[in-house]
């Protein structure tokens, strides 16, 4: 549904990442005097569940609950079986790094569940100017070590939804491969992947590229080994798995054995050609190894595909394929063994984008199927499941479509197909959009039985974020996205009911409010077809679309005037334009190149500004003429966001640049005639103004910046004289140079846009309706403390906290002492902050409310030595918990 993400992100990357991204290189630099302090900062996403692709899901094979999911551009998680919902691991990743965020493969450790393992890198091609790497982690991606690697990887690449890439021996587990894409073979650790060296032997890199010709290096990639599946049934604990499969992207030679641990390795006899095998997943139980087939690399195309069945005792080939080659007009790919009834198989039709999806399912190791939906006669159709999407309403993008596709889909995209192997009643797959799951799949199997369908995807955030605005009134926050076109969001802690729509733009490029009448809102994106400009009388809640002049390819920038009457569009495909009214006739601007980004004046509701390679451009009768400003020394590049300050004309602040040139932040008070450089910022790529602080009567900046050679979020109180970084390292995001703004109603609160990550906000301790002081719940308490996990240095444990009293909570803080010196390290379900040797873990916004009798829960990882004692004792405020 939803191809534009390719695409769009192709149009963008050909001139950086999405929106603009980092320079390939940075050079080095003489350091600049800074006065740069820090502060304590809880952050949050502004929910929108899910919002992208998710092609892997990896359950634990030997850990109940255990379970992991990685995105292309995203970063990974860890599901909590207790709140049902998704962990970041990734969030650590820095700017110079940002490329791994993108995640190719993840691997989960048999016989150690503390290990997992994640293979990074976004783009094979110089979009991506690092290599890629794989993390390691002992305590379930809480914390991570890196091993480099001398080639680049590729998680938002064609062929990403194949897989896993990496694996772990499953009797050996210091035994890991992976498979390379671009020619680079098959790799291994024997170090649990501390080192890697390429397994010289193997004798196919993989030939298959989606389109050779193209000279971008994108879709012209070699995608390489494509999976890895060992026989655990050919070994013993503690030495390697002697038979190991290897799936390639060439598709006469399609699959690989070794049945020597790996020292040689053969082309397996008698395989199908034609195809590429997406995915081959093995029931060592009853000797079959299940593959799925493509005639592409997916995850956006595939005409054609099959299933086979490979019996690995007697070499025997089975098509088990559930339709005929003629009638399949999709590849398949995602696929999945029940590990409590191996007979049981399920597939996808990954690329069967109209009129939705497809799930089939045998229970006779393939011999016969039966599928998800079907017709009774076209365009009917009789769905095996329900499905509520209520915790997710978007996901019906606000469709009536007519039969035979109903909204909200099936799914599209549908790579990654999960049973969990503890318990054959759920299942979860992941989507373009999100993660399904369901938790009575055995229904299926029952005459007329239905299984029940429903996001299960809280906690993971995937949207790439073009644009942010926080107006005066109304709504919060207003977003551009990529794909799903963005929110207005009335509360930071629920899922808008719908995504912008009428039109709904595949991505929002740009949007803005009128500074002194915020009901009305602007936006501008891409849409295959209708117009790429709408507006909204009512800050954002209902929207109508405006009229495109000629040669309008795609979104661009857009600003509005300060009173709501003017709007000046600097679109793609033509040049810079003005209307008076809402777009329904719009005149060319004179004296402003194409391409230029505009913005307005926040008082003078005439006055426009625009800036292209190094020139600053204004604009006095509403955009109709623009004069050049005499402004020298400003970046000459294209890699430039500006803002005009609300309150005061023509205040003007710049961010942008490249290495090879000028890059920082200036600042204007005369309307762009003239710039000052700010000699303490190194490097900026946003502004954004915020709530001034108390006492202070000059707006609170915000920039995505190097500041005193640190890359991070920061926060000026005083017009940018000394810097407060906001962020920290554990909270970096990868690159988040697209937006920024502060809130103009609670000092402190900065909205953060990332490409993957979603909209991130942080709140300063103690200040606006942020964490603030202890809630001071009534009543009675009662704890469970367990420690669920523990290894030399380290540990994880589980609290459950019940509310015995008789009146509900509005806000829970739970404190307690370790008599062992233990720390915690990482909180999940919970914000943590320390005083002395107190921890404290106060509610999130969503569990909050605790009625009389019922619980909720947190995790924690933690570092102890000497000895791990479980607390003697909880408090809540001045009351004592008793022990549950």
């Amino acid at each position: 549904m939803r191809r534009t993400r390719l695409l769009t992100a192709l149009l963008a990357l050909a001139a950086g990442l999405l929106t603009g991204g980092p320079p390939a290189a940075l050079a080095a630099e003489s350091p600049r005097p800074a006065a740069v302090s820090a502060d304590t900062y809880t952050w949050k996403n502004a929910r929108v569940d899910g919002g992208g692709f998710v092609p892997g899901i990896v359950f634990n094979r030997s850990e109940k609950d255990l379970a992991y999911a990685r995105t292309d551009i995203g970063g990974a998680y860890r599901w909590q079986e207790g709140t049902k919902s998704w962990t970041p691991l990734l969030d650590h990743v820095g700017w110079d790094d940002w490329g791994h965020t993108g995640v190719v493969s993840v691997a989960s450790d048999a016989v150690d569940p503390d290990r997992v393992y994640a293979a990074v890198g976004t783009y094979t091609n110089d979009w991506d100017p690092g290599n890629g790497a794989v993390l390691r982690s002992a305590d379930r991606g809480a914390t991570w070590e890196k091993a480099d690697l001398p080639f680049k990887l590729g998680g938002n690449m064609p062929g990403r939804g194949m897989g896993e890439r990496l694996a772990v021996d499953p009797h050996d587990n210091d035994v890991l491969y992976l498979g390379a894409p671009s020619g680079h073979g098959l790799w291994r650790s024997t170090d649990a992947g501390v080192t890697w060296s390429e397994v010289t032997a193997f004798p196919n890199p993989g030939n298959y590229a989606q389109d050779p010709t193209d000279t971008s290096g994108y879709a012209s990639d070699n995608q390489g080994i494509v999976w890895v599946t060992f026989d655990e049934s050919t070994g013993s604990a503690g030495t390697p798995t002697k038979t190991v499969y290897v799936g390639v992207a060439d598709k006469e030679n399609a699959v690989y054995r070794s049945t020597d641990a790996g020292a040689t390795w053969q082309r397996v006899a008698g395989q199908p050609t034609g195809y590429l095998a997406h995915k081959g997943v093995l029931d060592a139980e009853n000797g079959y190894l299940y593959l799925a087939y493509s005639d592409t690399g997916g995850p956006y195309d595939g005409g054609k595909g099959r299933l086979y069945r490979y019996a690995t005792g007697t070499g025997t080939w089975t098509d088990i394929s559930p339709v005929a080659e003629a009638d399949t007009y999709f590849g398949f790919s995602g696929l999945t063994v029940d590990r409590q009834n191996p007979g049981t198989v399920m597939a996808t039709a990954y690329s069967s984008w109209w009129p939705d999806t497809q799930i089939y399912r045998s229970t006779d190791s393939g011999a016969t199927w039966t599928q998800a939906w079907e017709y009774t006669s076209y365009p009917t159709r009789e769905n095996r499941y329900t499905m509520d999407v209520s915790s997710s309403p978007w996901l019906t993008w606000g469709a009536n479509p007519a039969p035979p596709e109903q909204t909200p889909k099936l799914g599209w995209m549908t790579e990654a197909l999960e049973i969990d192997p503890f318990d054959s009643d759920r299942m979860m797959y992941g989507t373009g959009a999100t993660i399904y799951g369901t938790e009575n799949l055995t229904d299926w199997d029952d005459e007329g039985g239905k299984f029940a369908i429903q996001p299960m995807v809280r906690g993971l955030e995937e949207t790439a974020v073009n644009d942010l605005a926080a107006p005066p009134s109304g709504a919060p926050l207003l977003s551009a996205l990529g794909d799903i076109g963005g929110f207005r969001h009335t509360s930071l802690t629920e899922v808008p009911s719908m995504m912008f729509t009428s039109p709904n733009f595949t991505s929002t490029t740009s949007l803005d409010f009128a500074e002194s009448n915020p009901d009305v809102v602007v936006r501008a994106g891409n849409l295959d077809a209708g117009p790429h400009v709408a507006f909204s009388t009512d800050n954002g809640a209902n929207w109508f679309g405006g009229t495109d002049p000629a040669g309008v390819s795609g979104g661009g920038t857009v600003a509005a005037g300060a009173d709501g009457k003017r709007f000046v569009w600097s679109p793609q495909g033509a040049g810079v334009h003005f209307t008076h009214g809402f777009g329904t006739s719009w005149q060319a601007s004179s004296g402003i190149p194409a391409g230029a980004v505009v913005e307005s004046d926040r008082v003078d509701p005439n006055t426009f500004y625009g800036f292209k390679s190094g020139k600053f451009y204004v604009s006095t009768d509403g955009g109709a003429t623009f004069t050049a400003s005499a402004a020298t020394g400003l970046p000459a590049g294209d890699s430039v966001r500006f803002k005009a300050l609300p309150g005061a004309k023509g205040d003007i602040w710049l961010a942008g640049g490249a290495a090879d040139g000028p890059y920082g932040l200036w600042h204007s008070t005369d309307g762009g005639a003239s710039f000052t450089e700010l000699p303490n910022v190194e490097e900026a790529d946003t502004v954004g103004f915020g709530k001034a602080a108390p006492g202070a009567s000059y707006q609170t900046l915000y920039t995505s910046a190097k500041i005193a050679g640190v890359r991070g979020i920061f926060r000026s109180t005083d017009r940018g004289a000394t810097w407060t970084r906001v962020n920290d390292d554990a909270h970096q995001w990868g690159w988040t140079g697209a937006a920024i703004t502060g809130d103009p109603r609670v000092y402190g609160r900065v909205y953060v846009a990332t490409n993957g990550r979603g909209i991130v906000y942080g709140d300063t301790a103690g200040t606006g309706p942020g964490p603030g002081p202890d809630p001071e719940p009534a009543g009675a308490c009662a704890v469970t403390y367990k420690v669920t996990n523990q290894w030399a240095g380290g540990f994880q444990a589980d609290v459950r906290l019940t509310n015995t009293g008789t009146a509900a909570w509005r806000g829970w803080s739970l404190d307690w002492s370790f008599p062992g010196g233990q720390e915690v390290t990482q909180m999940w379900n919970a914000e943590h902050t320390r005083s002395g040797t107190v921890v404290t873990a106060r509610n999130v916004g969503w569990n909050a409310d605790v009625a009389p009798g019922a619980s909720v829960s947190f995790g924690f990882t933690g570092s102890w030595s000497g000895t791990n004692a479980a607390p003697a004792s909880f408090a809540m405020g001045d009351r004592i918990c008793g022990r549950a």
